[in-house]
Order: structure tokens, then sequence, then C-alpha cells
């Protein structure tokens, strides 16, 4: 398999079949990306083409950092396309108040959970709930900076977190439960 420096070098030399193979092996990725964000696939296909358009315009940009730099960047435009898309398309609740702690503090155990099952449950969290907890668990970016891209508060961002996260374990235990194990 090409590697990604074999990719970008090919890129970088006016290879035009290249930037299929950029598509073609980083589509499926960039897709579940923006699943977990914006979980109507029709919806996701206008992220996907606004993604690939920046990401196929910019890639001269792009700096090499090792392998597995470039899908991470990939992974990165298609979280801000999506992130900017739920801007244009949904209000943000803002939570001025941290709510008090879960009456179940033991969080259930995903080892069980199938990926796609996981992805649809986190798509069935509301919108504000669900981006606040990709940014900072996938993203792994801080509270700061998702306040920051979300133009909310900083305690509005940890406030939403705090019950995407409750939500979601409520979800988990009940797929769990369903399941029998």
């Amino acid at each position: 398999m090409e590697t990604e420096r074999q990719l970008l070098e090919a890129i970088e030399g006016g290879e035009r079949a290249a930037l299929r193979r950029l598509y073609d092996r980083y589509a499926g990725y960039a897709m579940a990306v923006g699943l977990r964000y914006v979980p109507d696939r029709d919806e996701v296909r206008d992220v996907m083409q606004d993604s690939f358009v920046r990401i196929l315009t910019s890639i001269s940009q792009f700096n090499y950092h090792g392998e597995g730099s470039l899908k991470s960047w990939v992974g990165r435009i298609v979280s801000n396309r999506s992130v900017d898309y739920l801007r244009q398309h949904q209000r943000f609740t803002t939570v001025d108040t941290i709510p008090d702690e879960p009456d179940d503090p033991e969080e259930p155990d995903i080892g069980g959970v199938p990926p796609d099952a996981l992805t649809e449950m986190i798509g069935r969290l509301p919108a504000n709930y669900r981006t606040v907890l990709n940014l900072y668990v996938f993203e792994e970016r801080s509270h700061r900076e998702i306040a920051r891209l979300l133009g909310i508060k900083e305690s509005t961002s940890s406030s939403l977190f705090f019950r995407a996260k409750k939500m979601l374990a409520k979800i988990i235990r009940e797929y769990l439960n369903k399941q029998g194990t």
C-alpha cells in the first residue's frame, strides 16, 4: 500500500490520479468523522463534499509530520466543516450552570458495544451535546478551545460535555440491558 509520503509526493508531482487515491483512501474515515457530528447521511454528504474541496485545494499547504499526519489532517478538516455546518443549521443551547453529580457515577462498559452502534448512539444525542462530546473526546480539544470554536462560555462547554456523558451512559445501559449483558 502506498504510504502517505508517497501519496503526497505524487500529488506534489502533479499526478491527477493521486488526488483520486487520496479521496478513495480517506472517504470512509471522513464519513465516519462526519457522522459523529451530523448523524444524517444526506447532510454528511454535503459536509464531505465541502471538506474534500477544502482538502484538495489546500493540500499544498499541508505539512507532513510522519505517517498518520495526513489522516489526522483530513479528520480535523472534516470535524471543522461539520461544526461549521451545525452552526449554520442549528442553534446551540447555552447552559451557564454545571449540573450536580450523576445519580449513577459508574460508567457502563462499552467493550460489548459495536463501533457502529456506539456511533448511532452518539448520533441520538442533541446536536450541542454531540458536538462538544466529539470535540472533547475524539478531537482532544480543551473546553476553552471548544468554547471559542462554538461561541459559547467555557463553563457551558464543560456542562454540555457532562450532560452528554450522562445521557450517552444511559443510552448505553439501555442497549446493554436489551442485549442481555
